[in-house]
């Protein structure tokens, strides 16, 4: 068993836009995939993925139903995807969203702070993690960007600060290209970490004493679909030489009890 817990779909006629939309984002980044649903499994065919764990974010509030629906409709197509929904601060009745999608067998949402322009410890999210708590549902954030303030480690902390209960995973190492400070101000913070889009980057070295720091099974191993393709983010994964239980624990087994598969 594989399991991908950070992976994007688009509908095939937005994924050509949205993924460009995602590179210029990204000062210009290449993405290696076409962002749709088959492309995924195309990709984490190569290395044996089982499950993947779809997601897509909302820029506005008009778009969090539409998105969810298509998820939705993907999670019937495919079986081996997870749904996690999308949300935005200024939509009319989340709480009510959130109920939808969890009898639909969503298994929590991801939001994206510095796309949605919120700030993750902003009291006017209070709501939606009150629901989340309460439904026992995860929330997946991106998390930290040098350029934004946004979605910083300092704000993952303040979150669980105030919302004891709520199952929150911080991508990319728990701050996207500030990973010394996620390293720093994370430190015996009770959140999950996935891998997605940092061992690109992210010396080695640091990637191991994270790990280390938190144990390994605080880790999610993610590909950040289309940014990356499977095999290449399982060869960086690979190339941390951890062991094979610590291996075990990030790619498939923190995941299958996170999720409750």
């Amino acid at each position: 068993m594989l399991i991908d817990f950070h992976a994007h779909i688009y509908p095939q006629k937005v994924a050509p836009k949205s993924t460009v939309a995602i590179g210029h984002f990204y000062d210009d980044s290449p993405i290696e995939g076409d962002g749709t649903a088959e492309g995924l499994i195309e990709s984490g065919k190569k290395i044996g993925v089982s499950h993947y764990v779809v997601h897509s974010a909302a820029t506005k509030a008009s778009q969090v139903s539409v998105i969810n629906n298509f998820i939705m409709e993907q999670c019937a197509i495919h079986p081996d995807f997870v749904g996690f929904g999308t949300m935005h601060p200024d939509f009319e009745n989340p709480v009510e969203e959130l109920q939808r999608i969890k009898s639909a067998g969503f298994k929590g949402i991801k939001l994206h702070p510095d796309f949605q322009q919120f700030k993750i410890d902003d009291p006017v999210m209070n709501p939606i993690y009150e629901a989340l708590t309460s439904l026992d549902m995860v929330v997946l954030f991106h998390t930290g960007d040098y350029r934004f303030d946004f979605s910083g480690p300092a704000r993952v902390r303040n979150l669980r600060r105030n919302f004891a209960k709520l199952k929150i995973v911080a991508a990319h190492f728990g701050g996207y290209t500030q990973w010394q400070e996620s390293f720093d101000i994370l430190n015996g913070v009770d959140v999950f970490f996935d891998t997605s889009s940092s061992l690109w980057k992210m010396p080695p070295e640091l990637a191991r004493k994270f790990i280390s720091r938190h144990g390994s099974e605080r880790f999610l191993f993610g590909s950040d679909f289309p940014m990356w393709t499977h095999e290449g983010e399982l060869e960086r994964f690979k190339q941390l030489k951890l062991t094979g239980e610590e291996e075990e624990n990030i790619l498939w087994k923190n995941a299958k009890d996170l999720l409750n598969l």
